[in-house]
Formats: structure tokens, C-alpha cells, sequence
């Protein structure tokens, strides 16, 4: 037998040089992807094989944008507005946005303090990307929504988690914030209404917490107040930034179109601040995204200035839902709710089942819970590890009724066979 050998210039010209491989920095390996975009991401790839999934994992209104703003865009578009514009968004996008806040929370501020992004978690990452950096702290009450702790770790800041419990209503106490405070504590991050637990404090926990705040630190807060207009029974969302005069240059408001206008796929979020800050995540978002979608500004002027009735209507279709969802979820035995008085998501315990097998598989966390629920009784929700605590699940219940009462019947027969 005759061997051939082969010249290294020959084989370089008939296979072309070897590919090095690319190493992948510190940031990137550092971070996780979003567990809410991973399952959805895992419940169309059954649907795609023919399996009907009820899908609770999004957070995202089943509703379509509502026709006026729809037709802004058009007219938008019409007119020739699909061209840059400021970074930080139009003079009329911004003013809307100030002008709402004086009507909705009696909050003064102009445009000037105003900051339009691609979407809530960009004005998150830019407010963090403005304020902190390696060895300086965040605090953060769990349960948190997915993206916190790593917004917070792509800048190198430290994440200061303070766990909160169901029977305190996963509220965050004054004790437990004076505790959290270091010399390093540069923001605490806020959140009510919550994702993922519907917790909705109350202006005089809020205000508890903001004394003790202004007393041990110079901090800023970033308030996450995207769910302010879905809130249910006789809860009341509260702007932080309007709970003491001297918070206002001190507090970061960040909300979006997404959730109360069904706006998800128009990525209109924004960040309400102090004029020089505003300048800083300015700057940086115009090395980043340059900025936002002209179109969906346009939008977005319709959706805070024209008619509110859409949105009244998706409030009294979730608070259906919600009603349906937990009274389903107290019937079955070992479940343990959140009240959820906010948002659109129902948090709850499921530790009970830890340590039983369903169809030959062994469950011992959260992670393994909903893997196994999806791939046998195709029922897809969040394991709350992925939110900071671990023992509960969450379910979005921004879904049509049907679904919800057929998952939810899912649900409780998987659980009894559990062994």
C-alpha cells in the first residue's frame, strides 16, 4: 500500500487555514441567559414538533397593540419619520412621557429628564452603566426579576441580595435594608409592582424604606415601575421619586409601553432622572444603540396621550385571570401562592413535591420541577431559582382564561402521580 504525504502548502490550499478557536471573554462566560427567554425558547421547539405546550414562562400580554397606536405608527411612517433621531428620543416623545408622570403621579419633570431606550432592561443596563463599577455594591431584594443580577455584574459591581419570604409577603423590611447598606452601596434597586411575586408595597412601606436609605447613604434608587398600571383589589402603585422632596434627584424611574400597552415587539422603555445623569446614560447609549426606534416613538406619544380605555380593558381581563389562577392554585394540595397583587404572575411553592420522582424522574429543586412538568405534562413554567428563590415557580398568567384552566388541570393531575 502507498502512502501519500501531503505537503503543508498543498493542504493549505485545497482546506484553507485551520480556524483558531475564539476564546470567549470573562464577561460573557460570567453571565446567564434569561431563563424566562430560554423556556419560552424551549416551549416552541415542542411546539414546532406538534406538541401543544401551555406556555406560562413570558411575560408578555397576549393582547394586541391597541389600533390608535398602531395607526400613529402608520402615519409615521407615511410622513417619512423612519429616520435617527436624538439619542435620547424626540422633544414630543420625551415631553409625553414628562407630561404623564405629572398626570399619573404628580411627578414635575420635563424632557430634559427624560431618556427613551430600546426597551426597560436597556434603560436598566444604561442607569446601571452610569452610576456603578468594579467593588461598588447593588442592593437587591429576592425575588428578583431574572436580568438584575446580571445587568448588575456586567458593569463589575457587586450584587447585594437581601432574601425576603412569602409569609413577610416578599417584602423587603427597614432592618433588613440597614443591614444591607456598606460604605461601597452606590443603588437599590426596586421593584414594585414585582416580577415575579406581585408584591405591591404600600407608599408607607416605601416610605419606611426611603428614610432609612437617605439616613446611611448617599445612594441612588433605581425604582422598576413598568407594572404601576396593573395592579389589583385595593393596592396602589407609588412612584418612588415623589416619596420624599429630596428623592427626586436621587431616584432613577424606570418604566415602559411594553406590559400596560401590549407593546412588547415596539421596545419603547425609558428612565426618568436627574438632567446630568440623563446626559451620562445619553452618551452611552449613543455608543451602544445609537438610539431608539423613530416609528415606535411615534407610537408611543399615542399610546400616553391618546385614549387610556385599551388599557382599562387588559386590567379587568388580568384581574379575571388572576382571580381564576389563584383560586385554582388554593385547591391544590402543597401549593402555596403569593397574593400577587400586581403585575401578571402568579409565585408559588411548590418545596412540597422535593424529593419525589413523576414518571420515573426524581425532582429535588426547581430547575428539575419544571423540566420534568414540561416534558411530561407539557406545562411550561419559571423555576424560581431563576429569580433567587429556589422552592417556588412562576407562571405568567397573561394567557387566555382557557389555556390557563386546561394548564392549570395539567398541572394538578402531573402533581398527584408524583411518588
Amino acid at each position: 500500500m502507498k502512502v501519500y504525504r501531503l505537503s503543508t502548502a498543498f493542504c493549505l490550499f485545497i482546506f484553507g487555514k485551520p480556524t483558531a478557536m475564539i476564546r470567549i471573554s470573562k464577561l460573557a462566560s460570567s453571565i446567564q441567559p434569561s431563563a424566562t427567554i430560554a423556556a419560552g425558547a424551549k416551549a416552541r421547539e415542542l411546539r414546532a414538533a406538534g406538541i401543544t405546550v401551555y406556555d406560562f414562562s413570558l411575560g408578555e400580554p397576549d393582547f394586541n397593540t391597541p389600533q390608535h397606536i398602531c395607526d400613529a405608527a402608520d402615519a409615521a411612517i407615511r410622513k417619512g419619520q423612519t429616520h435617527y433621531t436624538p439619542t435620547s428620543g424626540t422633544a414630543e416623545a420625551r415631553k409625553a412621557v414628562a407630561q404623564w408622570y405629572g398626570r399619573y403621579h404628580g411627578l414635575d419633570v420635563g424632557p430634559e429628564n427624560v431618556i427613551l431606550s430600546n426597551g426597560a432592561k436597556q434603560s436598566i443596563h444604561n442607569t446601571l452603566a452610569a452610576i456603578v463599577g468594579p467593588g461598588e455594591d447593588v442592593i437587591i431584594p429576592a425575588p428578583y426579576w431574572v436580568s438584575y443580577s446580571d445587568l448588575v455584574k456586567m458593569t463589575g459591581a457587586n450584587v447585594v441580595l437581601v432574601e425576603t419570604t412569602l409569609d413577610t409577603g416578599f417584602k423587603m423590611t427597614p432592618d433588613q435594608l440597614r443591614a444591607a447598606i456598606t460604605p461601597q452601596t452606590r443603588i437599590l434597586m426596586l421593584n414594585s409592582p414585582c416580577n415575579p411575586t406581585g408584591t405591591v408595597y404600600s407608599r408607607a412601606e416605601l416610605e419606611a424604606l426611603a428614610d432609612v436609605y437617605l439616613e446611611h447613604t448617599d445612594g441612588a434608587i433605581l425604582s422598576d415601575e413598568i407594572y404601576e398600571q396593573l395592579i389589583y383589589g385595593g393596592a396602589k402603585s407609588t412612584c418612588v421619586a415623589t416619596l420624599r422632596p429630596q428623592l427626586k434627584e436621587r431616584t432613577i424611574t424606570v418604566s415602559g409601553a411594553s406590559k400596560a400597552y401590549a407593546m412588547t415587539g415596539w421596545r419603547m422603555g425609558w428612565a426618568v432622572a436627574p438632567a446630568p445623569l440623563v446626559k451620562a446614560m445619553d452618551t452611552i447609549q449613543s455608543q451602544e444603540t445609537s438610539c431608539p426606534s423613530s416609528v415606535s416613538q411615534a407610537a408611543l406619544i399615542a399610546a400616553l396621550n391618546g385614549p387610556q380605555e385599551p388599557v382599562a380593558e387588559m386590567l379587568k381581563e388580568f384581574t379575571a385571570r388572576r382571580e381564576l389562577v389563584l383560586n385554582r392554585l388554593k385547591t391544590i394540595p402543597g401549593v402555596r401562592p403569593a397574593p400577587a397583587d400586581g403585575a401578571f404572575y402568579a409565585f408559588f411553592e411548590v418545596s412540597s413535591y422535593f424529593g419525589k420522582s413523576f414518571g420515573g424522574k426524581p425532582v429535588s429543586d426547581s430547575l428539575s420541577f419544571c423540566a420534568a412538568l414540561l416534558e411530561q405534562a407539557h406545562v411550561n413554567l419559571v423555576p424560581g431559582s431563576a429569580f433567587g428563590c429556589e422552592g417556588f415557580v412562576r407562571m405568567s398568567f397573561a394567557t387566555s382564561q382557557s389555556v390557563i384552566e386546561t394548564g392549570l388541570t395539567q398541572l394538578a393531575e402531573w402533581l398527584a402521580g408524583g411518588k
